[in-house]
């Protein structure tokens, strides 16, 4: 048996293993590269091997850095089954069209840079039209069954407790008389997530390809993180300010509406009951039509939530709605949010800041120091969640630069993923422990300080793959082959990379700077600003050029 590591090598998106054994072909996982330019360039790359000769899938879950490329996979030639859980297959029924939706928008706005500058215009990777077709490939199964692919190869796919359908897949493939098992944990969830299960623990493995994403890093516990959401939102309503979520719209959403829902249960103090009121009387706005419609795929699959949540449920009590909730559908409906002054809660996608309405409401409140931006899930280098994270104190949106005065927060709790210690304990609940360990979807500090613990503290062999390296699983884990990168980033790439993307905005600015002189109803200090501007940019390329 050999996996070749396709995606999530040293990163957190593209998720992509190439499984060759007993004579089948087989991936887990297709999903797109999100985050900075290079890594989206990615995703327009012929995949490492013939999507014609793949003879199924394994799909650990919808979110799109693990799904998001199975459309171009579809479109490329792959015509067999995909497994994945009943909820994965609804929630892709929703994301995969939106996604195509977003690749045909963001095509369309590049060719119009393409073609100004005489370039031939470009197909989307996909549309949403691709995507619907490719949902006829996908099959559902149930957690705990175990599956039969053929007489070699048997699956079961168990509960991950990372978002609604979210699987741990285990694999077991007889060949030569021998049986080889791999567990695929795709994303382990958060011990304490509301509305979900916690992740199932595996009994026994060989080998475990297990993901990383905060490998160096604990989580605030359940109940802090609970106080600081109505502390912050308190506070920003009280100075008469809108707090601002980029939330992902399946999953973090549907867990921040429970969160609000279940506050008036935690304490019975005086200024407890002022802040819940506080909060209770401000409209909270689902911005996200991909949101909504995940909301009700969660309300029609709630035998996958905990115990006490089900409870709740029969005896009338939903924990995903509550007055003052509104969900906006139309642009429209989404405009007028930020022509409202009334303080308010707006939650809207996508979560990572880089497409959608979220953007808009950035627009309209990063500027302000009386609104909150509160972020609840992992920011990717290069977003423009993770600079407004990170401390920028200004970032360009639809063109225009914006200036950061408006408080910043993130509540790292409200991660779907395990920290270290739920991935720790996830190892140490095999009885029977795995030969070695793979660490994939993680960023390079997380897993290598993960590794260095996992060696410590249990012994087990680690290996951290690159891309296109492929490991033939026996006694002994061999490298047997590596893919060369196509287009390796060096620090002297990045830097003709930008002075080439530079080059094409300033193309684009002249173009821009030239329309607004030609307008007769341009003000004399809109003309003075922009003059300003200029200014600033010409100061900036002299000192660049004389350091």
């Amino acid at each position: 048996m050999k996996i070749t590591f396709l995606g999530a090598t040293n990163t957190v998106t593209g998720s992509n293993f190439l499984v060759e054994a007993a004579g089948k072909k087989f991936i887990v996982d297709c999903g797109l590269y999100q985050g900075s330019s290079e890594l989206e360039e990615q995703n327009d790359y012929e995949f490492e091997f013939n999507p014609a000769e793949i003879d199924f899938m394994l799909l650990t879950h919808a979110h799109i850095d693990h799904s998001g490329r199975i459309p171009k996979l579809y479109n490329e030639g792959f015509k067999n089954k995909i497994y994945a859980h009943k909820a994965t297959c609804d929630l892709c029924s929703l994301m995969l069209p939106d996604s195509g939706h977003i690749q045909e928008m963001e095509i369309e706005w590049k060719n119009k840079k393409r073609i100004r500058k005489g370039e031939e215009p470009k197909e989307p990777l996909y549309t949403a039209e691709d995507a619907v077709k490719s949902l006829e490939l996908f099959t559902p199964v149930k957690y705990d069954e175990i599956i039969e692919i053929d007489e070699n190869i048997h699956v079961r796919f168990n509960d991950a407790g990372h978002m609604l359908g979210s699987s741990i897949i285990e694999l077991w493939v007889k060949e030569n008389e021998k049986e080889t098992k791999t567990v695929f944990t795709g994303d382990l969830g958060n011990n304490d997530i509301p509305l979900l299960d916690s992740p199932t623990m595996i009994e026994d493995t060989d080998f475990l390809v297990m993901e990383s994403t905060y490998g160096s890093r604990l989580h605030i516990k359940n109940d802090q993180k609970a106080e600081m959401f109505l502390d912050i939102v308190s506070e920003t309503l009280d100075n008469g300010g809108t707090v601002v979520i980029p939330s992902f719209a399946v999953g973090r959403t549907q867990e921040i509406l429970y969160e609000i829902n279940k506050l008036k249960e935690n304490h019975d103090d005086e200024e407890f009951r002022r802040k819940y009121k506080t909060l209770m009387k401000a409209p909270v706005y689902v911005d996200s039509p991909l949101a909504i419609s995940a909301t009700e795929v969660f309300q029609e699959n709630t035998d996958l939530f905990e115990e006490e949540i089900k409870k709740e449920i029969e005896s009338g009590d939903n924990p995903l709605e509550f007055p003052g909730l509104e969900f906006t559908m139309t642009p429209d409906e989404s405009k007028a949010l930020n022509e409202d002054p009334t303080p308010s809660i707006i939650i809207s996608a996508s979560g990572m800041c880089e497409v959608g309405r979220i953007k808009h409401h950035l627009k309209h409140n990063l500027w302000n120091p009386n609104s909150t931006i509160l972020f609840v899930g992992y920011q990717a280098p290069g977003t423009l969640g993770h600079s407004i994270v990170n401390g920028a104190k200004k970032v360009k949106i639809f063109g225009e630069e914006i200036a950061v005065n408006a408080r910043i927060e993130y509540i790292e709790g409200y991660s779907g993923h395990a920290d270290q210690e739920w991935l720790m304990n996830f190892i140490y609940s095999f009885i029977k422990k795995p030969k070695h360990i793979f660490l994939v979807h993680g960023e390079e500090n997380s897993q290598q300080v993960l590794k260095e613990k996992i060696l410590e503290e249990t012994e087990i062999g680690v290996t951290i793959p690159e891309f296109g390296e492929t490991y033939e699983l026996n006694d002994e884990i061999v490298m047997t082959n590596k893919i060369k990168v196509k287009r390796p980033i060096t620090i002297k790439t990045e830097v003709i990379r930008r002075l080439s993307k530079l080059s094409d905005e300033l193309q684009d600015m002249e173009i821009a700077v030239k329309e607004d002189i030609n307008n007769t109803e341009l003000k004399d200090e809109d003309m003075f600003r922009i003059n300003e501007k200029i200014k600033d940019l010409e100061k900036q390329i002299l000192n660049i050029i004389e350091g």
